[in-house]
């Protein structure tokens, strides 16, 4: 049985992973529309105080000053709360993915995680919008190892556009420091029975406490982390849903455009096969007074989960 802890933090992590790659790579610059504080890239802005821009409220212009930053030869990271980002979809569309230019967006209290906040902070959206943009990489780590590793690859390996979606915190404790994440693969935490659960973010940990759960029921399954959502790692979700019956999707974005319809558009292409999504399902969030009350709320709990399972899979 595998145990998770929820003790992390993404975006902590996230500014840690700044701080490492600024001073890997001088041409690195930070640009943020003032929430410093809550993404973390305070942490950057305080060691390399000349390389980081505070463009205000005013997402659009952020993303714009790092197109143009990016023309100049520097590579910009976009930070920013991952719903107020998608204001600025337009400007990213027709000047960083039309350009291609190297330009790393990095999308923070993405899904649940903003559960005070309520519905106008809780983004659903993001995959969607940002997977169907030409030459966008699109990364969702799960947790804290996952998030340093994922930015430093992004920003020292990569060349091109980047989406990179973080929770707040609750990030759980799944991976040691020897784990390495290619961009376009997924990674098998524990080999596939009678179904497989594939996730990522936050619910990657989720999706492990339902296996538990399902395994207690006798159901045998799987769990793989499908940390790059854009470009999908098309032979291993397929190798993998050889093997099972039944294929499950979970995920704290809306069902419509996020990562179980992706995996849906994958096997419906190359291995039809019957896929189950778990997530937002054409509604918004709502304020909560912790993290644990709106999950338990929207039902997102592992034995609300496998109960939903059980009853498509008997």
């Amino acid at each position: 049985m595998v145990i998770i802890v929820y003790s992390g933090s993404f975006r902590k992590a996230f500014g840690e992973a700044l701080v490492e790659a600024g001073y890997l790579n001088e041409d690195i610059i930070v640009l943020d529309a003032d929430t410093p504080k809550s993404t973390w890239t305070k942490l950057f802005a305080n060691t390399f105080p000349h390389r980081f821009i505070n463009v205000g409220i005013s997402e659009q212009d952020l993303v714009s000053t790092a197109a143009g930053l990016a023309i100049a030869g520097k590579i910009p990271v976009v930070a920013g709360f991952s719903m107020f980002l998608m204001r600025g979809w337009e400007q990213i569309r027709n000047t960083i993915s039309r350009d291609h230019l190297n330009v790393k967006i990095v999308g923070t209290h993405s899904g649940l995680s903003d559960y005070m906040d309520g519905a106008s902070h809780q983004c659903f959206e993001d995959i969607a919008l940002m997977r169907v943009l030409p030459g966008f990489i699109v990364l969702v780590p799960g947790d804290e190892i996952a998030t340093r590793k994922i930015v430093l690859e992004a920003l020292l390996e990569h060349k091109g556009p980047v989406y990179i979606r973080l929770g707040r915190d609750n990030a759980p404790k799944i991976y040691d420091e020897f784990e390495e994440f290619p961009i376009g693969k997924l990674k098998i935490i524990e080999d596939p029975g009678d179904i497989v659960l594939f996730s990522n973010g936050f619910t990657l940990g989720l999706a492990l406490e339902v296996a538990n759960e399902l395994k207690r029921h006798g159901i045998s399954t799987g769990v793989a982390d499908v940390y790059t959502v854009k470009p999908l790692d098309k032979d291993g979700i397929i190798k993998l849903s050889k093997k099972v019956n039944l294929v499950v999707a979970i995920e704290d974005h809306s069902i419509y455009g996020g990562l179980g319809s992706a995996i849906a558009e994958v096997l419906s292409e190359s291995y039809p096969k019957r896929i189950l999504r778990i997530g937002i399902r054409d509604e918004f969030g709502v304020s909560a007074r912790s993290f644990s009350q709106l999950i338990e709320y929207l039902g997102f709990t592992p034995a609300n989960i496998a109960l939903k399972i059980i009853e498509v899979y008997a």
